[in-house]
């Protein structure tokens, strides 16, 4: 796993990509010459719709799509929350739909160790670039210190060459919040239960639930998490 390759190359190669296809043929010999299992980019926008290039199979791809797997992925939800990258290793998967999912991806040829980078663009715009393989933690934490600045680098050309030959995919303008939604997400930013958010601004649960759903509808999330990363990002609420 990993050897000496040759970034200026990588670079040279997205820049002169037009097309998914293209992409997702960078995607592989990046793969090849780290002699890593996978690489992948990754979008999920507003309505749910799966974006980007992948070197997973396309049976598991195609299983990921179909049984919604973004909603509980927590990778995709861990990352919602962050800026800086992410060893797979420091998300949550305790649950039991998650330790499902997880038994399910290592079936379909998924790694167990992952790296993965949050890209943040125009209007919240939300992308994620990730390195997977099959090994020990030790050996996977050896290449990423070897490798990781790279990646970051490439994960940020893939993303800028995407938006530029997929223009039908950037956002829409973002719609602005009300005070109350302000509010509401603020203290759910700050950690506060749904309670207790409803008690510190004199509402109802129903109210409170209604202001959620709104604003997620404006920030074209996928769920209260995602909802509160994307306010963040845009700078729409300050904690």
């Amino acid at each position: 796993m990993g050897k000496q390759f040759d970034l200026s190359q990588v670079l040279e190669d997205l820049e002169n990509s037009s097309t998914l296809d293209e992409l997702g043929a960078v995607a592989e010999r990046l793969r090849n010459a780290l002699k890593i299992d996978n690489i992948v980019y990754h979008w999920v926008d507003g309505a749910g719709d799966q974006y980007g290039c992948t070197t997973y199979s396309d049976s598991w791809a195609q299983r990921y799509r179909e049984r919604n797997y973004h909603r509980i992925d927590p990778v995709i939800l861990g990352c919602f929350q962050r800026f800086h990258p992410v060893d797979w290793k420091s998300l949550d998967w305790s649950g039991k739909a998650v330790r499902a999912f997880l038994q399910d991806a290592l079936e379909h040829g998924v790694g167990n160790q992952g790296f993965s980078i949050p890209i943040r663009g125009p209007n919240g715009q939300f992308a994620l670039f990730t390195a997977n393989h099959s090994c020990s933690d030790a050996e996977w934490q050896n290449f990423i210190a070897k490798y990781g600045r790279d990646l970051i680098l490439i994960a940020h050309y893939f993303n800028r060459k995407a938006l530029e030959f997929e223009q039908n995919r950037r956002p829409d303008s973002p719609r602005a919040l009300s005070p109350r939604e302000i509010d509401a997400m603020t203290l759910l930013a700050l950690g506060y239960s749904r309670a207790q958010v409803a008690h510190s601004l004199s509402i109802s649960e129903h109210t409170l639930r209604v202001y959620i759903e709104s604003a997620r509808a404006k920030l074209g999330a996928l769920n209260t998490t995602h909802a509160i990363a994307t306010a963040l990002s845009r700078g729409l609420i300050v904690v």
